[in-house]
């Protein structure tokens, strides 16, 4: 039987034998065609780009009200219409209506097609996401007490194990430029508590701990080794309860994509970029130092390319 990840992959795989049909030219393409065979002055082409940028409604105005939108003059829209071979405006009109109101009688069969695609699909999901991630900023208090307390924590430990490995080494390196002391640890066992001590004993007083699905057993038993030494923890994560949730002093949640054989992070790279302008935010003069600090030493040895 095969595993849920074997299943993912099967559901989730980009098959070329599976897409609809080609479509025909979308209703902006045939109004482009039908404009595009005439030579157009300077000022019909500006009619021009208003109706195909606003098919559905200019199909139905007035000479009066496109003039105006345009900001041309009624005589300049029916030469217009007379360059495309047309007796007067209402006759291009009367020529429009019917692909405008295709493209009206289109737009739900294009969010079906949208949805029969895999990848945007994944798209769609990741979105999600990210829309439960802005109602959660809209208090940003706790966003900005989790980057204070992380600020003053001296060193400051990140931790992503598995999967998560990839999240917390971006934090780290993102938080070494504002943060003097920030420790990465990213393998789990003896190796994981020793770190932790280590930063205990230094003086630390957070980890920053990172649990992306599946959830291993070795972070659990990280999470549980770092209040051991007596620091505390704030969890980034797509769980809202739980042992992990249960282990961490404060949690922040956020939504990892899962309609591919591969979880997606957009909502929890946000996150961690949030979190990380919060530190920035919590000592304002010494993060402008140490970025001053980082950009003379990077244009000293020339690290970049350039823009």
């Amino acid at each position: 039987m095969p595993s849920g990840q074997q299943a993912r992959a099967q559901a989730a795989a980009i098959t070329p034998g599976r897409q609809s049909p080609v479509p025909e030219a979308a209703p902006a393409d045939r109004v482009r065609a039908l404009f595009g065979s005439h030579r157009l002055s300077p000022g019909q082409r500006r009619i021009a780009q208003y109706m195909i940028d606003h098919l559905t409604e200019a199909a139905f105005l007035s000479i009066t009200d496109l003039a105006e939108r345009v900001g041309v003059s009624q005589p300049s829209v029916t030469r217009f219409a007379t360059s495309l071979g047309y007796s007067g405006f209402p006759a291009l009109r009367e020529a429009l209506q019917p692909i405008a109101l295709s493209a009206v009688a289109g737009a739900q069969e294009t969010r079906e097609q949208l949805r029969r695609n895999e990848l945007q699909a994944a798209v769609d999901a990741e979105i999600a996401n990210l829309e439960s991630l802005r109602r959660v900023f809209a208090d940003t208090d706790r966003v900005l007490d989790v980057g204070r307390e992380l600020a003053r924590s001296m060193p400051l430990t990140v931790l992503g194990l598995r999967i998560s490995v990839s999240l917390a080494e971006y934090f780290a390196y993102a938080a070494r430029r504002i943060h003097p002391d920030v420790r990465l640890v990213t393998r789990g066992g003896s190796v994981a508590y020793d770190a932790l001590l280590q930063s205990r004993e230094a003086g630390g007083t957070w980890v920053l701990a990172y649990a992306m699905p599946r959830h291993a057993n070795e972070t659990l038993a990280a999470l549980r080794a770092a209040r051991s030494t007596g620091l505390r923890v704030a969890l980034i994560t797509d769980l809202t309860l739980g042992p992990l949730v249960d282990e961490a002093d404060v949690s922040l949640t956020a939504g990892t994509g899962s309609r591919l054989v591969f979880d997606s992070y957009s909502a929890p790279g946000v996150l961690s970029a949030a979190v990380l302008q919060a530190m920035a935010d919590a000592d304002p003069e010494r993060t402008q130092s140490r970025l001053e600090g980082y950009e003379q030493v990077a244009e000293q040895h020339d690290f970049f390319l350039e823009d």
